[in-house]
């Protein structure tokens, strides 16, 4: 099952991460705006899709924020559509949220995003958790409703996911170096127990076209060594 990466700490998702311009109002709330272009769509070490779109839009106030995310398909009709609302509350290094990913395939075969039905639909909600300590990051996902993945046993796995990730900069570039895991079994994420999923290292640039307008491009070599699978990643960000 295709899951999509929350935007909830920056610095928590190993996948082609979303960066935006912030336009502040008297109110203190603040909207971001962005689109990335990437040249596949992985996400915690699984392979999503091919060459994608994946534009974001929220708004935030106090903490509070409401975010939606997408991804669409460029080059493969047969890719999956996603479509994501994540709401979110931050206070210092703490996060917490929940996030509402919609998926064209699933349980429904007409893939109707109104469809909540506990046995089919193509909605998966999960809660995030998680602490950004400066120096390190730790975040947990797991899935509580929705079209979740089976244990052993063919039971709802409430599929989990953890990783630790850590910010650095290095000749020029902003870096972040992630690990992440399944702690049990699970088909959401193709797992028979605990298993590393997610090893990546990712390096961000900005390309400067002028004085007042500039690009950022970023590339990341990922791994599954569960799946015994290797990617690498390039895109950029398009933001007013």
């Amino acid at each position: 099952m295709m899951k999509k990466k929350i935007l909830l700490v920056a610095a928590w998702a190993a996948a082609a991460g979303i960066s935006a311009q912030e336009i502040s109002t008297k109110e203190k709330v603040s909207l971001t705006l962005s689109a990335d272009l990437v040249n596949q769509y992985i996400w915690r070490g699984q392979d999503l899709g091919s060459v994608a779109l994946q534009p974001s839009f929220g708004v935030a106030y106090k903490g509070l924020s409401l975010t939606a995310w997408g991804s669409y398909a460029l080059t493969d009709a047969a890719d999956t559509k996603e479509f994501d609302l994540t709401l979110g509350y931050t206070a210092g290094g703490l996060s917490i949220g929940i996030t509402d990913y919609w998926f064209s395939d699933g349980l429904d075969p007409r893939g109707r995003y109104f469809k909540y039905d506990a046995h089919g639909t193509n909605h998966v909600l999960e809660a995030t958790v998680g602490y950004d300590f400066g120096p390190v990051a730790l975040v947990w996902n797991t899935n509580f409703a929705g079209n979740d993945g089976i244990n052993a046993d063919g039971d709802r796995a409430y599929s989990s996911y953890f990783e630790v990730s850590a910010p650095f900069q290095l000749a020029g570039a902003d870096w972040t170096a992630a690990a992440g895991a399944v702690p049990y079994a699970t088909t959401a994420y193709g797992t028979t127990g605990f298993a590393v999923t997610n090893l990546a290292l990712k390096a961000s640039i900005d390309i400067k076209v002028t004085d007042s307008f500039s690009i950022p491009v970023f590339g990341q070599v990922a791994a599954n060594p569960c799946a015994q699978k290797a990617y690498l990643v390039f895109g950029f960000t398009l933001q007013p």
